[in-house]
C-alpha cells in the first residue's frame, strides 16, 4: 500500500469497550462466510481489565497456534485479574490466530497465514491479514508496553527465555531490557532474528512500544515449569509497568546474546537428527553440534553441522526427522 491510500474500516468488531471501567470478558468478532456457516464470524476471546488512568498492557498468546505457555498463562490471568488489582488497564487476548490456535498448528488453517509475518495486515485480506491489521490500527495504539508468547512449536525446542531487541533507539530498547529482567525467566536475551519482515514484534517496535517476548520450551506442548514461567513472568511484568501493586519476584536469570547471524544452524539435507549437545550445554566453535543420518538406505554417511561459533546450545530443531532448510540449532554467548 502506498502513503496515499485509505484503508477501510476494519471488519472486526469488539464485543467490550476499552475505555470502560472494570472487568469485561467478550470477543474480537471477525464476519467469515465458510460452508458450514453463510454469515458465521471468528470470534476471538479478549479480555479488558480497567481501573482509572494508567499504563496500558497489551498481552498476547497463540501467534502461532501450537505454542501453548502464552494461552495457558493468559487464560488464567484474564480469569484471576480483578479491576480494584488494576492501575491503567490490560488487554488480554490469549489466542491471537485463534484458528490456528484450535487446530494445534503454526498457521491457520483458514489461509495458511503466519500472524506474526502478516503485518502491517489488510482489513480487506485474508482472514489472517484483517486480524493482524486489527492489532496494528486499533489494539497496538493503544498500548505502551506488549508482552506477546511464544514457544518452540512442534518444530522447535527452546531453552526458557524472555527476550527484547536491540533497537535503533536506545532509550526504547533499555526499557525492554528492564522489563525482560523483570520477567524473570532461567535466561535472558538480546535476540536476533531471521527475518524481521511483517513481524508484530517490528509493528509494535515502529510505534515506540515496550516490546517483549519469551521462548519458553517447545515440543508443542507444554510443561508445568514452562507455564509456571509464563504465569509468574507476566505478573512480574504488570509489577514493574506498575499496572499492579506488589514487588517484583526476583528471580536468577542468565543473559544470552545473539551477535550475528553465526548463531543459526540450517540444515541442507533430509534425514534423521541425532544431536550430540543437549540444551545449556556449551558448544565450541568448530564442533558437531548435530549429526544428519541419511534415512533411505542403510549404510549412508551422515551429515555432520558444525558450530560457527562457541557458545550455549538455546534452540534445537524438534522432532527427530529434518528436511532441507529446517533450522536445526540456535547457539547464543
Amino acid at each position: 500500500m502506498t502513503s496515499n491510500t485509505i484503508l477501510r474500516p476494519s471488519p472486526i468488531s469488539a464485543t467490550v469497550d476499552f475505555a470502560a471501567d472494570g472487568v469485561q470478558h467478550g470477543f474480537l468478532r471477525l464476519p467469515y462466510s465458510r460452508d458450514d456457516s453463510a454469515w458465521g464470524s471468528v470470534m476471538i476471546p479478549i479480555s479488558v481489565i480497567r481501573n482509572g488512568f494508567g499504563p496500558t498492557a497489551l498481552l498476547t498468546g497463540g501467534n502461532h497456534g501450537d505454542e501453548y505457555e502464552g494461552p495457558i498463562a493468559l487464560f488464567d490471568l484474564a480469569r484471576a485479574l480483578q479491576a480494584e488489582d488494576v492501575k491503567g488497564r490490560v488487554i488480554i487476548v490469549p489466542a491471537m490466530n485463534y484458528p490456528a490456535f484450535l487446530s494445534g498448528a503454526r498457521t491457520s488453517p483458514i489461509d495458511k497465514g503466519n500472524m506474526n509475518r502478516s503485518f502491517p495486515g489488510r482489513p480487506d485480506g485474508t482472514v489472517t491479514q484483517k486480524i493482524a491489521d486489527y492489532f496494528q490500527r486499533t489494539l497496538l495504539p493503544l498500548a505502551d508496553i506488549v508482552l506477546d508468547f511464544h514457544s518452540g512449536g512442534r518444530t522447535l525446542d527452546f531453552l526458557p527465555f524472555c527476550a527484547a531487541h536491540i533497537l535503533p533507539d536506545k532509550d526504547q530498547e533499555a526499557k525492554g531490557f528492564e522489563f525482560v529482567e523483570a520477567f524473570g525467566a532461567p535466561y535472558s536475551m538480546k535476540m536476533l532474528e531471521i527475518d524481521t519482515v511483517g513481524m508484530y514484534d517490528t509493528a509494535a517496535e515502529e510505534m515506540g512500544k515496550i516490546f517483549i517476548t519469551t521462548e519458553l520450551g517447545g515440543g508443542g506442548t507444554a510443561t508445568a515449569k514452562s507455564a509456571t514461567i509464563a504465569k509468574r513472568g507476566v505478573m512480574n511484568v504488570l509489577k514493574h509497568a506498575g499496572i499492579v501493586d506488589g514487588i517484583v519476584e526476583p528471580q536468577a536469570t542468565r543473559w544470552l546474546d545473539m551477535p550475528d547471524g553465526d548463531c543459526f544452524l540450517f540444515s541442507e539435507d533430509a534425514g534423521l537428527a541425532e544431536f550430540v549437545a543437549d540444551l545449556g550445554e556449551t558448544v565450541n566453535k568448530g564442533e558437531v553440534v548435530a549429526r544428519i543420518h541419511p534415512v533411505g538406505r542403510t549404510g549412508g554417511v551422515p551429515v555432520e553441522l558444525r558450530s560457527k561459533m562457541t557458545g550455549i546450545l538455546t534452540a534445537r530443531h524438534f522432532p527427530g526427522l529434518i528436511k532441507p532448510g529446517d533450522c536445526a540449532a540456535v547457539l547464543a554467548i
